[in-house]
């Protein structure tokens, strides 16, 4: 299947004025078979692209939901190499971008030009390495280059308009904005120097932004669009969706659908 770039979908919400909306799932949470599911429902009730994570056994920018998430698809027996089978059969259902949300000890042990490789001829759209600093980037830089990924750095509080420059120069698709310092997960507010580091950004760069850490309600997605961002990332709180109702699929795929409805909803201006 033919596949849409964020750089299409970026330009067709501004036309349409609204803001992109792109949930987070771990390949295999809770199984391997109802987590292509849930990524099918998730694509089917307004979400425009997808973030998929690999499972890992350390992972250090995740709070508890994602680790839980991390602990059942380990549980149910996923592995690197049933990741990319999640992703060929994903992208056999939609021409929607997705891109991942790894470990850098994952695409090491893979082979860095290998990993891009398959990556590319599946149709993945990008790559965000979460512990890997751009400084230290080069190699990976080099490879998505060469398959044509785009890749994705994070930026926080903490970078300075030094940094800034730097990873606007490497970055593709969009900067993935870190709304709060520390782990990930849902949040009852956005903080306020969120919507100032967003302005700050803006500033420096026409770069889609795309928030994410802590996002969890629908206002949060006006307030962070509101600020400048041009879309919003929720990963914790679809996960958590998913914990509360494991002992019953009907009720868990239909609050998915709902919940993904109501935040894709709050994109529209």
């Amino acid at each position: 299947m033919s596949m849409k770039t964020y750089t299409e979908v970026f330009k067709k919400s501004k036309e349409n004025n609204e803001g992109i909306f792109i949930p987070f799932l771990v390949a295999g949470d809770p199984d391997y078979d109802t987590s292509l599911e849930i990524a099918k429902t998730l694509v089917d009730n307004g979400a425009d692209a997808l973030e998929i994570g690999f499972p890992f056994s350390d992972p250090v920018a995740d709070g508890k939901s994602v680790q839980n998430a991390d602990i059942r698809a380990f549980n149910s027996g996923m592995n690197i190499k049933k990741c990319i089978k999640f992703l060929k059969q994903l992208r056999e259902y939609t021409d929607k971008p997705f891109g991942l949300l790894l470990y850098y000890n994952l695409v090491y042990n893979y082979g860095i030009d290998a990993f891009y490789k398959k990556l590319s001829e599946i149709g993945v759209n990008a790559v965000l390495i979460a512990d890997l600093p751009p400084e230290e980037a080069d190699d990976v830089i080099e490879a998505s280059n060469k398959y044509n990924i785009e890749e994705i750095f994070i930026v926080s509080q903490a970078t300075n308009n030094d940094r800034l420059k730097m990873i606007t120069e490497i970055v593709g698709g969009f900067i993935y904005v870190a709304s709060v310092m520390g782990t990930t997960g849902a949040r009852s507010n956005v903080e306020h120097n969120t919507t100032d580091l967003i302005k700050r950004i803006r500033k420096h760069t026409d770069i889609p932004l795309c928030v994410g850490f802590g996002i969890s309600q629908p206002e949060h997605v006006k307030e962070v669009l509101d600020a400048g961002a041009d879309g919003a990332i929720v990963g914790s709180a679809l996960i958590n969706i998913i914990e509360d109702n494991l002992d019953n699929e009907d009720v868990m795929f239909g609050c998915i659908a709902e919940y993904i409805q109501s935040m894709k909803d709050a994109t529209r201006r």
